[in-house]
């Protein structure tokens, strides 16, 4: 048998059929319709024995140069250029849904129906990732701006009807006050009803437990007082077998602006004092002792770590991996 003479006849075969595919009337191999829209997205890694997974409850756009204070939007639109990006600015909102083997920990839901059609996918993403709402234990909320109080709710109901919410005591005093939502500001007002339609579930069920401060919530798990974005702003600090995790909340918004001008103001926060001096300290402290930093609004999957590098910082991105056993 002639092995060499077979092979040749079978490639000419392949090439013979290959161009009457191309030259066939009515076929475009090339033309196949644009998808344009992603997966729901999830990225999984390990801290320690933990499973960590990120999940994406979307993109939208925020107006870089207005949120920022203290720096001129001309200035805003410059820094943003050298990393390749412009204002309005497209912005990921995340999730961190924390296994620690014993409890299931959902820190941050996202915006639900809160925030417009391109936010509210967080659910999705949680299911894409191999779990179901209903056997998520804790919900831990790091304040209640709508883009990550939203996903408490699905149809009205609870999203996770079996599962424990829990946030700084004076986060929820501050957002349940009928006399604090009375003094506000009528732009302000939809905030306070926002919150407390995203608890109300939760509350008539028993299942709303606040705490105070800086305190272990389950095995591995502690909350970490943060304040001055809100009155109870909270990051929740994820420790296993010597490695660290810390879900930062809205400690940060536009990483590309903020970290290397860390003295830039945030326009909403409820104290920008307060905001300031504490973006000043955890950032220090996130470069210091190197840990993973998780954000809601940097780039999905939000994870990475803080370098020093003058008077500011440089975002390193963790390492893709794959989960194994």
């Amino acid at each position: 048998m002639n092995t060499s003479r077979i092979l040749r006849a079978g490639v000419l075969a392949i090439a013979a059929a290959f161009a009457a595919g191309v030259a066939a009337p009515g076929v475009a191999l090339a033309e196949a319709p644009m998808v344009k829209a992603s997966a729901p997205g999830y990225y999984r890694t390990m801290v320690g024995d933990f499973e960590v997974t990120a999940l994406s409850d979307g993109t939208t756009e925020l107006p870089a140069d207005k949120i920022l204070g203290n720096i001129k939007p001309a200035e805003v639109g410059t820094v943003l250029a050298k990393s390749y990006l412009k204002t309005p600015l497209e912005t990921s909102f995340n999730g961190f849904l924390v296994n620690t083997g014993g409890k299931l920990v959902l820190i941050d839901t996202g915006a639900g129906k809160f925030f417009g059609p391109t936010l509210g996918n967080l659910l999705n993403s949680l299911k894409a990732a191999g779990y179901q709402p209903e056997q998520v234990d804790e919900v831990y909320i790091t304040h209640m701006h709508g883009d990550h109080i939203g996903g408490l709710l699905a149809d009205g109901k609870a999203a996770f009807p079996n599962a424990v919410v829990r946030m700084d005591k004076r986060e929820s005093d501050y957002w349940l006050s009928k006399e604090n939502m009375d003094k506000a500001p009528a732009d302000r007002k939809g905030g306070f009803e926002n919150a407390q339609a995203a608890l109300a579930p939760y509350i008539q069920a028993g299942k709303f437990k606040p705490f105070e401060g800086s305190v272990e919530l389950v095995p591995g798990v502690k909350s970490e007082s943060t304040y001055g974005h809100t009155p109870g702003h909270t990051s929740y600090a994820v420790e296993s077998k010597g490695q660290k995790m810390v879900v930062w909340g809205d400690l940060i918004h536009v990483a590309s602006v903020q970290l290397g001008h860390p003295d830039v103001l945030m326009n909403f926060d409820s104290d920008t004092k307060a905001g300031l001096a504490m973006r000043h300290k955890v950032y220090a402290e996130a470069a210091k002792e190197g840990y993973i930093v998780a954000g809601a609004h940097i780039s999905f999957p939000g994870l990475g770590r803080l370098r020093a590098e003058g008077k500011g910082y440089v975002w390193v991105p963790v390492n893709y991996s794959v989960v194994r056993n």
